[in-house]
């Protein structure tokens, strides 16, 4: 299949009121989990490639190729997204090589340069197609992100799409990168308020740290794009240490790697039914 632009499977998920599954891939396996997962569930796909996995792999072009190849092979609609890009130049290679998504991160720059340069990369990667996302409000670590100070403004986040040109917006709410518990406190009341302030959908970073029950309700709220990496990552890393505490002998790593793909794959089927979007790919 095609790879999928976004916008209109947002739009349709932000009509719905279900959320679309954002998840990371640093690994082929987990690339291949993510597909396999979403094609159970029967659901569309963005399928994320951090500026940390880039650094990671020592450039973007390896990891590239391997995650649109399995983009293009997959049986639902795929979307291939830059996750976190602070670095311009990462975000043309990866307009160059294909990808129908980027998020540029300038949320650390001043106000004024964060808009401005969000503003250029907006007009470069829509005369090439590729929608962007960008962050308002500050979706850090766990220190001080629950203080209300950090988080987004409505009204900032309404003149935010208008100044930039912006597909989608990420907005702190309450959720923090990396939460290996899923207690996170969600503002319920402030996601409605910007859903309504804002004329795009809307993206939850750190959902990791979001319960399910949470989950579920916040799509309804009006959040649209569900980013969820840690969480994944342990399941995984999980299922790895059953298999070699099970066989202390083995050697071959796909003798390990592949129990921790199957249930990769199998967590983000569910995850895909918490967010309501389970059969939505026939939408599309």
């Amino acid at each position: 299949m095609p790879l999928a632009d976004p916008r209109p499977i947002l739009a349709a998920a932000r009509s719905g009121r279900y959320g679309v599954g954002a998840f990371n891939t640093t690994l082929l396996e987990h690339g291949e989990a993510l597909v396999a997962g979403a094609e159970a569930a029967g659901a569309p796909l963005i399928m994320q490639v951090s500026e940390n996995a880039v650094r990671y792999h020592g450039g973007l072009r390896p990891i590239a190729l391997a995650t649109l190849a399995l983009a293009e092979a997959a049986t639902v609609p795929v979307v291939v997204h830059l996750d976190h890009a602070e670095d311009v130049d990462l975000v043309h290679q990866a307009v160059d090589l294909g990808f129908t998504s980027v998020m540029y991160d300038g949320s650390k720059l001043p106000d004024e340069e964060n808009r401005a340069t969000t503003r250029r990369v907006v007009e470069h990667c829509h005369a090439n197609g590729v929608a962007v996302e960008a962050e308002l409000g500050e979706v850090g670590g766990k220190d001080g992100v629950h203080a209300p100070g950090v988080r987004t403004d409505p009204q900032d986040a309404r003149r935010f799409c208008a100044d930039t040109g912006v597909d989608s917006l990420a907005v702190a709410v309450g959720t923090s990168h990396a939460m290996a518990s899923r207690d996170a406190v969600v503002d319920l009341d402030l996601v409605a308020a910007i859903a309504e302030a804002v004329p795009v959908p809307l993206v939850l970073h750190g959902s990791s740290g979001v319960d399910d029950a949470t989950l579920s309700t916040v799509v309804t709220r009006g959040m649209t794009k569900v980013n969820i990496a840690t969480h994944l990552n342990k399941v995984f890393t999980r299922a790895v240490r059953e298999r070699l505490d099970a066989d202390p002998k083995v050697m071959d790593a796909r003798k390990y790697v592949a129990p921790a793909r199957d249930a990769m794959a199998a967590e983000v089927e569910r995850l895909l039914g918490v967010l309501g979007a389970r059969g939505t790919a026939a939408r599309q």
